[in-house]
């Protein structure tokens, strides 16, 4: 995926010229009048990864709901890189849809969105606490906001060989930081299959090293939003990925598009990967035989915890130019209602941001007759214990976006990893360019 959030400099550039079924409940969050003619809700969705999750959005779902409330329910689809440009679009001309669904957290829209707090009472009323990572996702600590409404995310656990691992004395694959360089080594060193974490400007890199960084203690900021990057654990996470690259990598990893490490993982030229599961459901339609040799393991540990962030998430806005506010609410809200039906049509792909409404997920995710094994995907049960959202353990604020956004994590981590830069002065570059993000941001707001 392309990148999905903007630089404060693009966002006042864009946008400164506009400055299900019976499950389906009869609540309404806004119940003011009654119109004779019929309403319409108009969504844009990001083309899922899981064309079967469409299929029921749209047809099923959707419809479902515009029949049960007198709405003409228009679903309008766009590839994922097309997101960004598409919200901007809509934000600067002030027209176009009521709900429009990010992948990465909105902040810079903040002020030309509805805030979303009442959607998120009406929900946990029913369902309890939303989990951490949607919460600070999308709310602004300081004004008190909730900006966007997340409902779902996709973990971002390790992919690897099992028949390659199993050789190199690891038969469930690497536990920990530690575990995937002396093996990667290894297996590099006998097989020629290289590990395959990508150092390139694109969304599964971001995750990665935010993975690696956190893992070994660093973090972009701290939970009051003061950056902390220049620090012993950001340089020793840099150490390890030059080390990691040095012995076990090969220099296109530096070139990859957003797909390289799937297509990589699938043809078996590659050991281990950090990815979301669509490796193995390709692999599960594709190629039954390597979808027996793909396995899933947790995030890996390293010296301070084991943590990594989403992969991607589910971000949905009601612009404050949106024809049906009322409706949108509405929507969101039976959304969450029925998101069993959701993860199920996902194919496991999107987690639920409120857990109690897919209560047997545990059991789902151990007995997949899909999978090879049938319990593949039980790794993922406890998902929530290693994944939280872009800017821990702060909130994901604009400035954080920026820094996610232009890449500043992926070239350090790159640079340092082809010895171009010391990891010393890896951590002092990165420091002084989220220093100036962060003053940049601070001066706007």
């Amino acid at each position: 995926m392309r990148k999905q959030t903007i630089t404060r400099r693009d966002f006042v550039k864009i946008t400164g010229a506009g400055a299900v079924g019976a499950a389906i409940g009869p609540f309404s969050l806004f119940p003011e009048r009654a119109q004779a003619q019929q309403k319409t809700l108009k969504i844009v969705q990001w083309s899922h990864f899981v064309p079967g999750f469409d299929k029921w959005f749209d047809g099923e779902f959707a419809k479902q709901w515009g029949q049960k409330h007198d709405t003409n329910v228009v679903v309008d689809h766009i590839v994922t890189r097309e997101v960004n440009t598409r919200g901007a679009a809509e934000a600067s001309a002030r027209k176009g849809h009521d709900l429009f669904l990010f992948l990465f957290p909105p902040a810079a829209y903040e002020n030309q969105v509805i805030d979303l707090t009442d959607v998120y009472r009406e929900v946990e009323r029913k369902h309890g606490k939303a989990i951490a990572l949607a919460h600070r996702s999308t709310f602004n600590a300081k004004t008190k906001k909730h900006f966007a409404f997340s409902d779902s995310y996709v973990p971002f656990p390790g992919n690897y060989r099992q028949d390659l691992w199993a050789e190199a004395g690891y038969p469930h694959g690497p536990e920990t930081y530690d575990d995937l360089r002396i093996g990667a080594k290894k297996i590099r060193d006998k097989s020629g299959h290289p590990c395959g974490i990508g150092l390139s400007q694109d969304n599964d890199t971001s995750s990665a090293v935010r993975a690696i960084l956190w893992s070994f203690g660093g973090a972009e900021q701290d939970e009051n939003g003061n950056v902390v990057i220049n620090s012993k654990q950001t340089i020793e996470a840099l150490k390890f990925m030059r080390a990691l690259y040095q012995e076990s990598q090969t220099p296109e990893v530096v070139t990859w598009d957003e797909t390289s490490n799937n297509r990589a993982m699938l043809a078996g030229k590659i050991s281990y990967t950090m990815n979301a599961i669509s490796i193995t459901r390709a692999a599960e339609k594709d190629n039954p035989e390597m979808s027996q040799k793909i396995q899933l393991c947790p995030a890996l540990k390293g010296p301070a915890r084991r943590l990594s962030p989403a992969n991607v998430a589910n971000h949905y806005v009601i612009w404050d130019f949106a024809e049906n506010k009322e409706g949108a609410k509405q929507f969101l809200v039976d959304l969450v209602e029925n998101f069993a039906q959701a993860f199920t049509a996902s194919e496991f792909f999107g987690f639920p941001c409120f857990p109690s409404t897919v209560p047997d997920l545990e059991s789902r995710l151990a007995h997949d007759p899909k999978a090879s094994p049938q319990d593949k995907y039980k790794t993922l049960s406890n998902v929530l214990d290693w994944t939280t959202n872009v800017g821990y353990p702060g909130y994901a604020t604009n400035a954080i976006n920026e820094v996610a956004s232009t890449y500043v994590l992926n070239t350090t981590f790159a640079k340092v990893a082809r010895g171009e830069m010391s990891a010393e002065e890896g951590a002092q570059t990165a420091e002084a360019q989220v220093k100036r993000i962060f003053e940049r941001w601070a001066r706007g707001n």
